[in-house]
């Protein structure tokens, strides 16, 4: 199993792997909060590949999970009540962590979120930072587990879908 930075070539695994989890919550066997049509979708990861902060989780050469780390705060971010204050850059911060239902109960997302952690200390980093949508009860769960609190919950549009209640999570590793 490796993570890595994603190329031009795993496009497609990352957005068979978006339509996986939209399938997924269509059928009621996940909760996520997301769109199909919406959020996320092939343009999400094309432009983070053009950003360079687009990554694969592979195993046995198959693409099972894809995030985007880079310090781009989301601008809801700013209504937060952090309690860890961090200059801009060195606050990292994980978006649109998914992964594929067939790699499900296989530790994948655990293992991204500490390759997250440990790319964030590397380049600096302080202070971590995650959202998720408050629907999503095992993403927050494992977050837990993980050590970070949920400092906030505001409600938002976000990346196009209205309503979210957006949960603010950190992780102070300074």
């Amino acid at each position: 199993m490796k993570i890595r930075k994603a190329l031009a070539s795993d496009i497609d695994a990352v957005e068979e792997i978006y339509n996986d989890i939209h399938t997924a919550e269509e059928s009621g066997k996940q909760m996520i909060g997301w769109i199909r049509g919406i959020y996320p979708v092939r343009a999400t990861a094309e432009a983070s590949l053009e950003r360079d902060d687009l990554y694969v989780l592979e195993d046995h050469g198959k693409i099972y999970g894809t995030g985007i780390i880079n310090k781009t705060q989301v601008d809801v971010y700013s209504k937060g009540h952090w309690k860890h204050q961090a200059e801009d850059d060195q606050v990292c911060v994980l978006h649109t962590l998914v992964i594929s239902p067939d790699g499900a109960g296989m530790g994948y997302g655990k293992k991204f979120v500490k390759y997250y952690e440990e790319h964030a200390l590397e380049c600096g980093c302080v202070e971590l930072r995650i959202d998720t949508n408050a629907r999503n009860v095992i993403a927050r769960k494992m977050y837990k587990k993980l050590g970070y609190t949920e400092i906030d919950i505001v409600p938002t549009n976000f990346n196009g879908i209205p309503g979210i209640d957006l949960v603010l999570l950190e992780k102070y590793i300074g």
